[in-house]
């Protein structure tokens, strides 16, 4: 289980925005800040259906997912986002909506998949070309029919670093995809024009402890690098400096003939004898994904650097570490690493090619392995090429670039560093090498602050707990699966054809029945989820309820249960078997969507009473659970009151909301709600949760209308107010009028 850091706010925020929004995010961060930890973190412990991709085989194999070729099937070529069909007559090279649609053979199966998915993860997306990322979007808005929704309607999180390498464009490429896009970067993709994501950036520096060093990064990155720091580094320079084979120096390169040529010229100059040790391959395991060397060539004193995290319960290395060949035979090797003691008898390590399926029992998107690479860990490092230690973490490096410096690679290179004590510039760095995109600089100046950061958080909660319920009251699945099947009559050979289409047609008609009763009691339930805290969510259950029974009975009687007698009936009948199982999935998803009625009515009461966000989110996360055919159980509750006296007895204690919320790993919503609770008994003045000019206006706005729901109060007032303040004036209020009805 991936260990994470609590006391990381920025990462808390992250995570509330990926389990409790449909909000588009950008994650980013400075090397070293903790992106990777989070990707696994969400994969290990996230509830929502979700498939990882990335734009190469090994950034996919590493991130434990797919490539996006491979999971959208999107050819290779250029990307035109028009509808022109006479671009592919010229150049089968060139991509564009008519012919990439037109050649998309999608079975069943993966159209399934990619109408459960409910988040992509995109990693490294900084080498995601814009024209890439609107292929995806024009495949998942074509696959779900949803053509006038970004992604289909999927929620997409982009995990990348833009300052780190950029995406690969040949000039003739640029030339093309120039009248389309302002730049080839995925935030210019048309689709990122229509729904922007939140920017967000992880700022903990996990890797470099040196304040002076992690401020000359920050200047390299942001395009601010000052005479001094040039000055800084150059200090460093030595064009003449030869490692000692002690020293345990990686020498970071431009091209990969350099990296090799220095770690084949290290490895012969050992004495000792070469052993080989070749990789198992087994099953579907692209070549180009290989994420270690098919032939590993080791000696005696080897100096090697680990290319995956230690599973063990001791985590001896990591990703990017390095260690030396201390003792080698054909089946043991045994590593030393420096300045630690012991020594590490290595194992092979096994990594796994996967595609993602749907699982219709579990009702879950699931990783099939489809084939295995076993090696070693590790690779020769007295050197590497700087594009392949992004990642990574060394103590000492020598840079080797020369003049073939790109923008881009300084700030890769120098960040590969614990400090710089341990850098070797074998070449000058120049103000021409290390500019950075301005066009990367004006993206990165989206992000929010901290406090609108959070109002927005909290309004895409709201939100996000209203959709999550509309939406199961939706029946454009099942309308969209029921035409698939209708038109499938066209190539069907069956006896009673014509019946048979009437009954599809019949069943067809009952589903559009109910999606306009549906529609109306949305229309009602918008206007209920706006005033349900009121009640403590009295209305909404007693309503939920009554829909959902009237959907259950309907189901049965008018879908469920022909269907059945149809596929009853048909049994008896030759050349029907394609038929049949066709109409047994059809019965599937229609029980499947019954039982999304029956775990709604036991969700939606498990919330009366329902006393703060924390409560609505354990709703959330089993709104979103998987549906199947075992019973749902109820959220289990804390204990009434328990966790607001911790809130309470922390804040006696001086500490400010957001340090509770910090400590508690808890959003600051939820903390204010604990504290509002405890005005009525006059724990808590109000005047501690609202300064007194906000609670003024706020109540000004109550006194005049007395029944506004604080998501009203707060249209009224503008985003500077926060849900927590007008909750606390609401319940201040409240304690008010009451007093005064004593008096009186």
């Amino acid at each position: 289980m991936t260990n994470v850091d609590q006391s990381n706010p920025e990462f808390r925020t992250a995570l509330s925005f990926v389990n409790q929004t449909s909000r588009h995010i950008f994650l980013t961060g400075k090397a070293g800040t903790g992106k990777t930890t989070f990707l696994h973190y969400i994969k290990e412990r996230g509830f929502k259906k979700m498939a990882i991709v990335a734009p190469t085989g090994v950034a996919a194999i590493n991130a434990g997912g797919v490539t996006i070729h491979s999971f959208f099937q999107i050819p290779p070529g250029t990307f035109l986002p028009t509808q022109n069909s006479s671009a592919d007559s010229y150049d089968q090279r060139i991509i564009n909506k008519h012919s990439l649609l037109k050649h998309l053979r999608m079975s069943s199966e993966k159209k399934e998949l990619l109408n459960e998915l409910e988040l992509l993860v995109i990693d490294e997306v900084s080498m995601v070309r814009a024209d890439l990322l609107d292929a995806i979007d024009t495949v998942l808005r074509h696959a779900r029919r949803q053509h006038s929704v970004p992604f289909g309607g999927v929620q997409v999180l982009y995990i990348g670093d833009l300052f780190q390498l950029p995406p690969v464009v040949r000039n003739d490429e640029m030339r093309l995809l120039g009248e389309y896009y302002s730049s080839p970067f995925f935030f210019d993709a048309l689709v990122m024009q229509e729904e922007k994501p939140v920017y967000l950036e992880l700022k903990k520096v996990y890797r470099q402890k040196d304040d002076s060093f992690i401020s000359l990064l920050n200047n390299i990155r942001n395009n601010e690098c000052l005479p001094e720091d040039l000055e800084t580094l150059h200090q460093y320079y030595q064009p003449a400096f030869v490692p000692d084979r002690e020293e345990n120096y990686v020498t970071l390169t431009t091209h990969n003939e350099q990296a090799n040529m220095i770690n084949q010229r290290e490895l012969h100059r050992l004495p000792d004898r070469l052993y080989s040790y070749h990789a198992k391959v087994s099953g579907d395991f692209p070549e180009n994904s290989y994420p270690a060397e098919e032939e590993l060539h080791l000696k005696k004193g080897a100096q090697i650097m680990f290319i995956k995290n230690d599973k063990g319960e001791s985590r001896r290395y990591f990703n990017g570490k390095i260690g030396k060949v201390h003792a080698i035979e054909e089946d043991k090797l045994m590593v030393s690493f420096p300045n630690e003691p012991g020594l590490l008898e290595l194992k092979k390590e096994t990594w796994e090619n996967i595609r993602y399926t749907y699982s219709k029992e579990s009702d879950r998107i699931e990783e099939e392995e489809l084939g295995s690479f076993t090696q070693y860990p590790i690779r020769l490092a007295w050197a590497i090429t700087i594009h392949k230690s992004q990642g990574l973490t060394f103590h000492k490096a020598v840079i080797d670039a020369g003049s073939a410096f790109a923008p881009g690679q300084v700030y890769v290179a120098l960040s590969r560093l614990t400090s710089l004590s341990g850098l070797i510039l074998k070449s000058k760095i120049y103000p021409h090498c290390i500019r950075t995109d301005e066009r990367v600089i004006a993206f990165t100046e989206g992000e929010l602050k901290p406090e609108v950061l959070q109002q927005v958080l909290e309004r895409d909660q709201q939100n996000f707990i209203k959709l999550s319920l509309l939406e199961r009251f939706g029946f454009e699945k099942l309308i969209a699966s029921m035409q698939e099947h209708i038109e499938g009559y066209d190539h069907r050979q069956l006896p009673d054809k014509d019946s048979c289409l009437q009954f599809s047609l019949q069943w067809l008609a009952h589903l559009e029945g109910l999606q306009e009763v549906s529609g109306r009691f949305r229309r009602q339930l918008e206007l209920i989820l706006d005033r349900c805290e009121l009640d403590q969510y009295k209305e909404l259950d007693e309503r939920v309820n009554a829909a959902s029974s009237f959907f259950i009975k309907e189901m049965d009687e008018k879908l469920i249960r022909p269907v059945e007698n149809q596929i009853n009936n048909l049994k008896v009948k030759s050349k029907v078997a394609k038929y049949l199982k066709e109409l047994k999935e059809l019965k599937r998803k229609f029980e499947k969507r019954k039982k999304t009625f029956e775990n709604l009515q036991s969700m939606v009461a498990s919330l009366r009473g329902a006393g703060s966000e924390e409560d609505i989110t354990t709703f959330l996360e089993e709104l979103h659970k998987p549906v199947t055919s075992n019973p749902i159980e109820k959220p289990k509750k804390k204990e009434k009151g328990e966790s607001h006296s911790i809130s309470l007895r922390m804040f006696k204690d001086g500490m400010s909301i957001l340090d509770i919320a910090a400590a508690r790993n808890l959003v600051a919503g939820t903390i204010e709600g604990h504290l509002t609770s405890f005005i009525g008994s006059g724990e808590i003045d109000v005047l501690d949760l609202v300064e007194e000019m906000k609670l003024q206006k706020i109540l000004s706005v109550l006194n005049d209308q007395p029944s506004l729901h604080s998501s009203a109060v707060r249209e009224l007032l503008g985003d500077q107010f926060s849900y927590g303040e007008i909750r606390a004036a609401i319940k201040y209020r409240e304690l008010i009028q009451l007093d005064h009805s004593t008096k009186t």
